[in-house]
């Protein structure tokens, strides 16, 4: 296999020789490997299979993170900052592409690995939480003027009204006739219909505005270095042009959830305001420059908005057969619902605190 995966990395335009490849990290999504060059004076690289059944349009995908790095790079040289190190490096192939697709037709990527960085699987204070917010935040922020569309990769991503489309067909086919022993479950999802279709369509009116989202925040996407700082936002796969409070939401439904997506503990779940409060202000420091009113309105609204989506999800996929999630048992999807349930009534009980917090750091920014 390793003789197969080097004869896959040399069809890059890599610098030095290579001494291995070995895997790295777990691969839930894409195969993921570490490229050692023999020489300390060259880089390392990190090579990766996309998984082609999730990303249909995998060349498309590419040409947006060409797109975005190649903007962060210009920014980041600007700033005095080191281009490499802050923001992904991406290897083209022999021919000038940015993949190599090989006899099975699978597609691999090469960019530089980056050095002497920390990462973190969950973010566990409201220091790092901090952190975590001023990284998506500059991120979104010196993207802000990209106006270059990107391709839509993942259609009707954190888009409701394309879930409800969903929710409604698998109700009316019941596959497994969960149905009829879910109407307390079915009525947390319709109950919240209406208001959540009413902020979409602020989305869809441009009300509240397209921007380049990387749809993916959780800590472990973000690399910093020694001394805590944010470095590098990773793992652009999912970059694409939405609002960018489906990535706020997104951090907050990861970030401030004290117990598990899939806690069968329920006592265990719930929204921590500390943490909350720590994200949010690491990430207005960063966005509140270029972040529309209806935005900033909104911002705390879009926590509620992306559990809920999840909560949906998770029911959807209950009542369908569980054909989408990987699952532990016949009832972990379930399981989850009720969590993320319990995680969405915490953020609605303290929902007018979230906002007060919101408003609060901005005026304090803006003083």
């Amino acid at each position: 296999m390793e003789l197969e995966l080097r004869n896959i990395a040399s069809r890059f335009q890599i610098v030095g020789e290579i001494a291995s490849v070995r895997p790295l990290g777990e691969g839930f999504i894409n195969d993921t490997f570490l490229v050692k060059t023999k020489l300390e004076s060259t880089p390392d690289y990190l090579l990766q299979r996309k998984n082609k059944s999730i990303f249909k349009d995998v060349p498309g995908m590419m040409q947006n993170i060409i797109s975005v790095t190649s903007h962060l790079k210009e920014k980041i040289k600007k700033n005095g900052g080191d281009p490499n190190r802050e923001a992904m490096t991406i290897i083209l192939s022999e021919e000038g592409n940015p993949y190599f697709t090989d006899s099975k037709d699978d597609y691999w990527t090469l960019c530089l690995f980056i050095k002497d960085n920390i990462s973190y699987d969950d973010a566990d204070s409201p220091k790092l939480a901090y952190a975590g917010g001023k990284g998506i935040g500059k991120f979104q922020a010196m993207l802000a003027d990209l106006k270059e569309p990107l391709t839509d990769i993942l259609p009707g991503f954190h888009n409701i009204r394309f879930r409800f489309e969903q929710w409604d067909e698998v109700l009316d086919r019941d596959p497994l006739k969960r149905k009829k022993d879910l109407e307390e479950e079915i009525s947390w999802i319709e109950e919240r219909r209406n208001e959540m279709l009413e902020f979409w369509e602020l989305v869809e009116e441009g009300i509240i505005p397209a921007r380049v989202t990387h749809n993916d925040t959780k800590i472990n996407n973000i690399l910093f270095d020694r001394d805590g700082k944010d470095l590098c936002v990773i793992d652009l796969d999912t970059v694409l042009n939405s609002t960018v409070l489906n990535d706020f939401g997104d951090a907050i439904r990861s970030y401030t959830n004290t117990g598990l997506e899939d806690d069968e503990n329920l006592e265990q779940v719930s929204m921590d305001m500390e943490m909350f409060k720590a994200y949010t202000k690491g990430y207005l420091e960063e966005s509140m420059a270029f972040l529309s009113e209806k935005e900033i309105e909104y911002l705390a609204f879009s926590a509620r908005y992306i559990t809920f989506e999840q909560v949906l999800r998770f029911l959807m996929d209950y009542i369908d057969g569980d054909n989408y999630y990987k699952t532990k048992s016949p009832q972990h999807n379930l399981i989850r619902t009720h969590a993320q349930y319990k995680l969405l009534r915490s953020m609605e009980d303290q929902f007018d605190q979230m906002n007060e917090e919101v408003m609060q750091f901005c005026k304090e920014l803006s003083a």
